[in-house]
């Protein structure tokens, strides 16, 4: 799992957006051959049905088997959810939701945009641990983008460092070794002009 770091609008989320071909580069073109699963920072409730009905709706025989019912719709506190409608949902447990969501799709790799958002601490650790756990145990790679450091420090093995001027350009680097890679994100903000 590489964790991905950097200020606020400098690209984070455009190049996961380009990775999970939602997005289309400015220039250039990503060549994908792998099974993406993408969930995006911004989450809308658009789905128009129960959260069982949506996961039936996306991943029946997953949602239905004993590895996703004890390694993620557990931890991930789900079962009080499975009756409520999508568009009833609140902020926190619409992104348990999907993260359990994006999880549970066959891929290769999983891109996280901002999954610990809404969520308080203790779900914010739960849910780390989860993205963590389910890579292991399915052998799969995931990228995070979060802006909350200890809990990418829990879920990252690796860290991916964005620098540049925000809003108007910025480049990704790395991945390095955790400690590497956050003494190169807090160099960078502490080099930031107030």
């Amino acid at each position: 799992t590489v964790g991905v770091v950097g200020p606020n609008a400098i690209g984070k989320t455009t190049f996961v957006k380009m990775l999970a071909g939602v997005q289309p580069p400015t220039s250039g073109k990503v060549a994908r051959s792998v099974k993406v699963s993408y969930k995006p920072q911004y989450i809308t409730p658009d789905f128009d049905g129960t959260v069982q009905e949506l996961f039936h709706s996306y991943v029946k025989d997953f949602f239905e088997s004993g590895f996703f019912q004890t390694e993620i719709a557990h931890p991930m506190v789900l079962k009080p959810l499975l009756e409520k409608n999508v568009k009833n949902l609140s902020g926190g447990e619409l992104q348990r939701v999907a993260v359990a969501l994006c999880l549970a799709r066959d891929a290769d790799i999983y891109l996280l945009d901002e999954p610990s958002a809404y969520l308080d601490s203790n779900q914010r650790m739960e849910t780390a641990k989860t993205i963590r756990r389910t890579m292991e145990k399915r052998g799969r790679s995931a990228l995070v983008v979060d802006h909350d450091i200890y809990f990418l420090d829990m879920v990252s093995d690796s860290m991916m460092v964005f620098d540049g001027r925000p809003g108007f350009e910025g480049y990704g680097q790395g991945p390095f070794d955790m400690r590497n890679g956050m003494n190169r994100f807090l160099e960078n903000i502490r080099d930031q002009p107030a």
